[in-house]
């Protein structure tokens, strides 16, 4: 193998739309280790390659690029977890308080239960950096168009639940400070259960990788001070502990029926993109049958 071939190699590779790492230590590598978007010369390469290079690596063994490869998916994993929850919770609350205003003519929640709702959020999302993340076998890119379906289906299936209580609340007369209690209860409890569907991916919330203790406990400790402020009427008026055992198994059925809709909408995403894929390739097989020479 010349210089000119190693070029060439990331080069191809580059074009069909890959991006390219390459280790390497002599001369000879140097060239191509400036051409790949991630040029890294090896523990003892010659200088020429340590200057074309973008990593130099001070020990001996390749180890290190792979703990650097799957810390990067983890925090590319994390990052798209933390989008997904974002979206979906915007739309679950901020829609949720706009139409209950427009159709029931009074807000759901108070101001000051909203920013509660805004801090509560902030202690269980902050630790989502040290969560036990899944790992992919492939290179990862942002699929915004998936993480928007996904989110926008997780948003509507929160903002139905919170509907439903809404209007049976009503229906049965009660105290509309009462009802925002609830409400807002209800809000905490389901908004920290979407994280720990959103956490996994594909995968239901029970499969591995679990949650790590970092997370676990913030995300938990999160809903125990929501729960404390409604029974003892914190900023807002109290409910009964038998409310609140209410409020939690109405929210865990839904956490249960979210996860199950969650899987159901990834395995059609990825029927529609085989279905992509399987045409792509037909209509390219068409294409070079009716460019060949011998047609």
């Amino acid at each position: 193998v010349i210089p000119e071939d190693k070029y060439n190699i990331v080069d191809l590779l580059q074009k069909d739309k890959h991006i390219v790492a390459m280790t390497g230590d002599g001369v000879n590598d140097a060239p191509a280790l400036k051409k790949a978007e991630v040029g890294i010369a090896v523990s003892g390469a010659s200088p020429a390659a340590r200057s074309a290079a973008d990593i130099i690596l001070l020990d001996k063994g390749l180890s290190v690029i792979k703990d650097a490869i799957d810390g990067a998916r983890m925090t590319f994993s994390r990052m798209q977890s933390y989008a997904t929850f974002r979206i979906a919770e915007t739309i679950r609350i901020i829609f949720f308080i706009t139409a209950s205003i427009l159709i029931f003519n009074y807000s759901p929640l108070t101001a000051t239960m909203v920013i509660l709702l805004a801090l509560l959020n902030d202690i269980p999302v902050m630790s989502i950096a040290y969560d036990n993340a899944p790992t992919d076998h492939k290179p990862v890119r942002w699929h915004m168009n998936e993480t928007l379906f996904i989110s926008t289906v997780l948003g509507v299936t929160g903002l139905a639940s919170s509907f439903i209580l809404f209007y049976w609340l009503n229906i049965n007369g009660y105290a509309i400070v009462l009802i925002q209690t609830m409400l807002f209860l209800k809000l905490d409890v389901s908004g920290h259960s979407t994280l720990y569907i959103t956490r996994n991916g594909r995968k239901h919330f029970w499969q591995r990788p679990f949650p790590s203790l970092k997370f676990f406990i913030p995300a938990f400790s999160s809903r125990i001070i929501g729960t404390i402020l409604a029974v003892y009427g914190i900023f807002m008026e109290p409910i009964s502990w038998h409310v609140v055992m209410f409020i939690w198994a109405y929210s865990t059925i839904w956490f249960l029926i979210n996860d199950q809709i969650k899987v159901y909408s990834y395995k059609i995403l990825d029927k529609i993109k085989k279905r992509e894929r399987s045409e792509e390739r037909r209509v390219g097989k068409e294409c070079r049958s009716r460019w060949s020479p011998y047609h």
